[in-house]
């Protein structure tokens, strides 16, 4: 992926002094990436706008659902990492499993994750413009952001997106807040599913993310600290005695993020910029990337199109995902892997619904 000075190759399209580029895609990480390949095939030209160079490593479950490792398929992406699958809660009595149905899910380290998709960005086109955007300007033809001129903007820039801010669309969040922490391991994964653990006050998501390296990320309340939230955890403390970790911790948070609308005027929000709800589930890159495919098909559509086809997109997961949290933060905790045993056939179908 080329370096520039924010021009795209718009200056072929004819546009004289219009804008410089037909997309303008603000946030190089997976999803930003996936929303400028989607544009890429479809044939416009982008500029992608991050102002770090290299993989972008943050706080996530490195979980591919099944849906996501088909969307990257169609992408031609594919990276590397340890199959998936199934899904398996337990907690310090109880357990149980169910196995995706079709296709296998990926664990995949989120560098790697970021590697492959910029390659096949870079393969296809993509003009990178290293830049931080501060501000934010509309008129009736074109947007410009971190000094460039465009048809589209699409906001791709994470929970705290300057995009949503800037374009008018950040709502007030009201809700549990719930934090992200999460570091990798070096040892041989012991099972091929993601395992959640259900502790008192937090979630533990194991993730084997290749042969020798195991990713674990906590979900829980503020101040939820790495070491002491994992002594919660006896059994999974235990396996991981003495295990070397690979990397800092890493955190992100609050999880819960609320917007007006997903678009105003030529600007686009899509991935966790357009909203969030929380990580419990498991799927926000499937959703994502979702979303990414849905903006670019609906840009020259008037806005209501990529309105309704952002909230059919991200409906299952709104739906469960806000359930399951109002249970994981209430006295109903404790009943979530108990009720889970016993009806292991709904818990399947949940499982299938976010995954497909």
């Amino acid at each position: 992926m080329t370096t520039g000075t924010g021009t795209g190759s718009g200056a072929g399209t004819g546009w004289g002094t219009g804008p410089d580029t037909d997309v303008l895609v603000v946030g190089g990480g997976p999803v930003g990436l996936a929303a400028a390949i989607e544009a890429r095939l479809a044939g416009l030209d982008v500029v992608l706008v991050e102002p770090r160079p290299g993989p972008v490593d943050k706080a996530c479950g490195e979980g591919l659902m099944p849906g996501s490792v088909r969307a990257l398929d169609r992408l031609g992406v594919h990276p590397e990492g340890h199959p998936l699958l199934g899904v398996r809660y337990l907690d310090p009595t109880r357990r149980v499993t169910h196995l995706f149905r079709g296709t296998a899910g990926r664990g995949v380290r989120r560098t790697a994750l970021h590697g492959a998709l910029a390659a096949r960005a870079a393969e296809l086109g993509v003009h990178r413009h290293e830049a931080r955007v501060t501000d934010l300007e509309q008129t009736d033809g074109a947007v410009t952001a971190a000094g460039v001129r465009a048809r589209w903007l699409l906001g791709c820039d994470g929970l705290h997106s300057t995009v949503r801010r800037l374009a008018g669309l950040e709502a007030p969040a009201r809700g549990p807040r719930r934090y992200g922490i999460r570091r990798h391991f070096r040892l041989a994964p012991w099972a091929d599913v993601v395992e959640v653990h259900w502790g008192p006050r937090a979630e533990a998501y194991v993730t084997p993310v290749g042969d020798g390296l195991v990713g674990v990320a906590l979900l829980g309340p503020p101040r939820t600290d790495f070491a002491t939230t994992l002594a919660g955890f006896p059994d999974l403390a235990a396996r991981l005695a003495g295990a070397e970790p690979d990397g800092p911790v890493r955190g992100a948070g609050p999880l819960l993020q609320r917007t007006w609308a997903r678009t105003r005027g030529r600007v686009r929000l899509v991935g966790d910029a357009s909203g969030y709800v929380d990580a419990l589930t498991g799927e926000g890159m499937r959703v994502g990337f979702a979303q990414a495919a849905a903006a670019v098909a609906t840009l020259d559509d008037p806005p209501e199109r990529y309105e309704r086809a952002w909230a059919a997109s991200t409906r299952d997961y709104r739906y469960l995902t806000s359930g399951l949290v109002t249970a994981a933060t209430s006295p109903a905790r404790r009943g979530i892997v108990p009720l889970a045993t016993r009806a292991p056939a709904v818990f399947g179908a949940v499982v299938e619904r976010l995954a497909r």
